[in-house]
């Protein structure tokens, strides 16, 4: 399975000649090459997770392709017949298998709504908690999107919440809130809590992928292969 990073929250996952799209929002180009397509999880409602733009351009490519989210997000994203998941369902598509957590999104103030959010697990390697830090429940993460920089976020929350995965791999995702020299300053972070229980931090840029070994458990001291592509 390749993972992908694009910009800001996106990310593309590859297996078998398959593709699965998560969160394509505002801050995203717009994405090509998605043959294959078939699932779309949108984690929650807020629009640097999605906006109707990406939503029409993937159904360019798949007409019928599901898209997963959690009730406000399906709510929001109604027109296109969103299905609704909850953390615990479980829902195949093509290669991919997911699995939900969490429920809802981080605390930004007391004045702002608190949304529905699912973290997603992906054929049990695979980890991304959406706009949150729930953790998944008795799952061994081959490689996690760690959230890096958010309004909601605080790096010491987000390296113990490395900690509790503690994954084999991990790069960072939710990033284009932060200025360069941030960004480097956070990925020090998470890669320092990453490194706490063996496991290697990646950086990558947008464009960049991540390739998972098809077995279950690869080795802690495995070292990360990072590819570029669109």
């Amino acid at each position: 399975m390749r993972v992908t990073k694009h910009e800001h929250a996106c990310l593309r996952l590859e297996a078998e000649g398959h593709q699965l799209i998560i969160d394509p929002g505002s801050f995203t180009l717009p994405l090509e090459n998605l043959h294959g397509l078939v699932a779309v999880v949108l984690t929650h409602e807020h629009p640097d997770h999605w906006t109707p733009e990406h939503l029409r351009r993937l159904r360019d490519y798949a007409r019928d392709v599901p898209i997963y989210a959690p009730a406000g997000a399906a709510t929001a994203a109604a027109e296109f017949g969103a299905i609704t998941v909850s953390p615990g369902d479980t829902v195949t598509a093509g290669p991919f298998t997911l699995t939900f957590h969490g429920g809802r999104h981080s605390v930004i103030h007391e004045s702002i709504p608190v949304v529905d959010n699912v973290g997603v697990l992906v054929n049990d390697q695979f980890y991304y908690p959406g706009d949150s830090y729930a953790v998944p429940s008795h799952a061994d993460v081959a490689l996690l999107a760690a959230p890096i920089g958010a309004p909601w976020l605080k790096i010491g929350e987000a390296m113990d919440f490395v900690l509790a995965v503690a994954p084999r791999r991990a790069f960072g995702t939710h990033d284009m809130t932060l200025s360069r020299s941030g960004l480097e300053m956070h990925r020090a972070r998470l890669a320092w809590a990453t490194e706490q229980n063996g496991g290697e931090f990646v950086a990558l840029e947008p464009g960049e992928s991540v390739d998972l070994s098809p077995h279950r458990h690869p080795p802690r001291h495995a070292g990360p292969t990072a590819t570029r592509g669109r």
